[in-house]
């Protein structure tokens, strides 16, 4: 009995092993092409649910263990004039780059979702309106820009959490403060190990949590998300008003 019971742990252990390396080479590749944007972001994509799907059967993870305590991302102080502008905006249409006419101003307390079918572009407008390289939009200046993007690419995969939680501390301006580091990582379920690690060797659900800290850190004064729930852990939403691209 006590042969088979250490046998079967032996045996165990390997598989995990296994499925261990098998789950941080394809990390490494997924980073690899979430970096280069274009279409290796789907490949990146695909790569990523690959790996939750094997993370899954290695980790038997409690369903307690997955749930948030409530936070907030509270917004860039003093902001008083617009936030956002829009006059135009390109989608794509049967593969062909449509360029649209809108008029649209984004004030403190505003809300927006872009919506429209696969492949249209919304990804690639909200980047573009996140870095300042959309020729229709206008961030105006001294607005802090807090963006999420659900391959995490805004991420350095090479830094420490708790690295990247400092710089999106000293981005905020505000004074850097380890306790409150410490205490926003833990409301988001980062504890003291992972916030040692690299972010590369996360898992995608731990990335999002990155994330999401990184934002309550920031408090940008406008908030841009393209497609937070995605991971599987799921966060409440508000839009008070819609944009359709079509």
């Amino acid at each position: 009995m006590v042969e088979d019971i250490a046998a079967r742990i032996e045996k165990e252990r390997r598989l995990n092993a296994r499925m261990a390396k098998g789950i941080q080479d394809n990390k490494d590749k997924a980073n690899f092409f979430a970096q280069k944007g274009g279409k290796m972001r789907n490949v990146a994509k695909k790569m990523r649910e690959k790996i939750e799907k094997m993370e899954e059967e290695k980790v038997d993870t409690r369903k307690e263990d997955k749930t948030i305590r409530p936070f907030t991302i509270e917004a860039q102080e003093n902001i008083i004039d617009d936030i956002l502008t829009i006059t135009s905006y390109s989608i794509m249409q049967n593969h062909v780059e449509v360029h649209k006419s809108t008029k649209i101003l984004m004030v403190r307390r505003n809300h927006l979702q872009i919506q429209g079918p696969n492949g249209i572009g919304k990804s690639t407008l909200i980047e573009s309106i996140a870095k300042g390289t959309s020729e229709g939009s206008h961030i105006h200046e001294g607005i802090r820009v807090g963006y999420y993007r659900q391959d995490f690419s805004t991420l350095n995969f090479d830094e420490t959490v708790y690295v990247s939680l400092t710089n999106a501390l000293v981005e905020s301006g505000s004074e850097v403060n380890e306790g409150n580091i410490r205490s926003t990582a833990a409301q988001l379920l980062i504890t003291s190990d992972l916030i040692q690690s690299k972010i590369g060797d996360l898992s995608e659900g731990q990335k999002g949590l990155v994330s999401f800290a990184r934002l309550v850190l920031l408090k940008p004064g406008l908030l841009i998300l393209d497609e937070p729930t995605n991971q599987s852990h799921k966060l409440p939403t508000h839009t008070s008003h819609r944009q359709g691209i079509k």
